[in-house]
């Protein structure tokens, strides 16, 4: 099989999956805002050290470009300010598993707002294979916890209402500021430098509500050292690496496939939240994962 772009977006699935774990307590420690602030804050460094080394932000000065700066900053605002506070306010509230179902409703989103906006379609296997992939997701995780289950992360926190209501708004904004790239990086924009800029406005925002003294913006509890490196460590891999993988699979790959294979994340977790609650998934995540699996398949051999 050749390579294809799309490859890219589930490595980015895998890198959200893994970071997931270290995210849940984090995040329940500081609270959605505060978590989220600092994540970004870790990541906006790297990411800019990186894009400095490595030049990339000539990339950004292409005048057939226009304003490529602003573009980014809104993606920015919408897809992590907004986007990653709100999952990560389901996660608090509906636990990995729930908000990574609703998290991956952003693939249907993404189909839809390609094919409306940017003029692509999905046909023949391609189109079978997203629409096995997508159900396979649905079904590996909505049916994933077994009955006896009692761990922290499966109970439901406050209104559920509330909880479905972040996950979809997170998912939508994932699609919306993911989309709106697509130009940009088909243009040859360094997808290191354009996550730097989109770090850097979600930061900006962060940091701007922090200072209105909005009591969602406080932390719960203080920001520990063990904690910070958690945070540290998850800033690099999820949004370090992960979200530059998913805007360097934009260069060049179909963006509605790109979301529908990023939002395998949620089957990659199956196996490691296996070793947190030390007991195997039930059948039907077992049958889901394996026509996720059948379906990327498809889609990634085309």
């Amino acid at each position: 099989m050749s390579f294809s772009h799309e490859w890219l977006a589930v490595g980015a699935a895998a890198c959200w999956a893994l970071a997931s774990l270290s995210a849940a307590p984090a995040s329940a420690h500081l609270g959605a805002f505060a978590f989220t602030r600092w994540r970004m804050v870790c990541a906006a460094l790297l990411l800019c050290s990186v894009a400095t080394v490595q030049g990339g932000w000539t990339s950004l000065t292409d005048p057939s470009l226009g304003n490529p700066w602003l573009l980014l900053a809104v993606s920015g605002v919408i897809g992590i300010f907004v986007g990653d506070s709100a999952l990560f306010g389901c996660m608090n509230r509906l636990g990995p598993r729930r908000s990574g179902v609703l998290f991956a409703t952003h693939a249907l989103f993404s189909v839809v707002f390609a094919w409306v906006f940017l003029g692509e379609t999905l046909g023949g296997l391609v189109a079978l294979g997203a629409i096995t992939l997508v159900g396979g997701v649905m079904l590996a995780i909505a049916f994933g916890k077994r009955a006896d289950e009692v761990h922290a992360w499966e109970q439901v926190k406050g209104a559920l209402w509330v909880g479905v209501a972040l996950g979809l708004l997170a998912a939508l904004c994932q699609s919306v500021a993911t989309l709106m790239l697509k130009p940009l990086m088909a243009a040859g924009v360094d997808p290191v430098a354009a996550s730097a800029v989109r770090m850097l406005a979600a930061v900006a925002a962060h940091w701007t509500l922090r200072a209105t003294g909005a009591d969602v913006a406080k932390p719960q509890n203080p920001l520990t050292p063990k904690v910070l490196a958690t945070v540290a460590w998850n800033a690099a891999l999820a949004m370090g690496l992960g979200m530059t993988l998913i805007l360097a699979a934009l260069r060049g790959g179909s963006a509605g496939l790109v979301a529908i294979l990023s939002s395998v994340m949620p089957v990659l977790l199956l196996p490691l939240l296996w070793v947190v609650y030390k007991r195997q998934p039930p059948f039907a995540a077992w049958a889901g994962a394996a026509l996720t699996v059948a379906g990327g398949a498809l889609v990634l051999s085309r």
